[in-house]
């Protein structure tokens, strides 16, 4: 599942070729406890349906058959992703640190509900087409450059990785926007649960950064959830 949108997570990865920070020193994953376990089979059962059902409202043709499953490979960072599997049903996945970071029922439900929206928004599409056409486009033109093969690649890997980034801070606010209708018919507090921002470091408002704000982010959901 190489294709993902949507991630959450509480550690910013260094950008490729980039090295983390020196000094810098990442805590270990959490571990969930039985009781955290039991809170996310609780969101599940709870976020699912309501999810599927936005799902089939908002979509024509989607597959709409929401499978959430646990990423439980070994020291992985606290993160939720969106995905699709080899026969296009839609994933949604959650390491086992994110499952032990989540404070509450409403901090579960939001991250939940914000990854399903990236589905129901078609953002994995969107970004993919970006992404194509920024390779396209910047692999073109070192072509007509008269560039060596090596060089167009080069041009063309560039241009993906910017077409991608192109409208990802759009997206997030859109699954932000749409999870917090998701979470409330859900029965739960967006606002709250929208609060699981504060345990990310703020990205802040990065050139071709793929996180807006985290205070952006916070006044969307209490703007959209004052409405409902």
């Amino acid at each position: 599942m190489a294709a993902l949108a949507g991630c959450v997570t509480t550690t910013e990865p260094p950008r490729p070729g980039q090295p983390a920070p020196s000094g810098v020193q990442r805590k270990a994953p959490s571990v969930p406890t039985a009781a955290d376990k039991q809170r996310f089979e609780q969101v599940v059962r709870a976020v699912e349906p309501v999810a599927e059902r936005a799902c089939r409202q908002r979509t024509r043709g989607n597959n709409c058959d929401f499978r959430i499953v646990v990423d439980a490979r070994p020291n992985q960072p606290s993160n939720a992703y969106q995905t699709v599997d080899r026969s296009g049903r839609p994933v949604l996945a959650f390491t086992l640190a994110l499952i032990a970071d989540v404070r509450n029922r409403d901090e579960m439900a939001f991250v939940m509900s914000h990854e399903a929206a990236h589905h129901i928004r078609g953002h994995l599409q969107r970004t993919q087409v970006n992404a194509q056409t920024g390779a396209l486009i910047l692999g073109g033109l070192a072509a007509l450059t008269g560039a060596g093969s090596g060089a167009v690649q080069e041009a063309a890997n560039l241009g993906g990785s910017v077409g991608a980034r192109s409208y990802s801070k759009e997206f997030e606010l859109e699954a932000d926007a749409l999870g917090t209708v998701i979470a409330k018919q859900a029965g739960f507090d967006p606002v709250r649960g929208a609060q699981f921002f504060t345990q990310i470091p703020d990205p802040g408002d990065r050139f071709l950064g793929t996180h807006p704000p985290n205070a952006k982010r916070l006044e969307t959901v209490k703007r959209v959830n004052a409405g409902l």
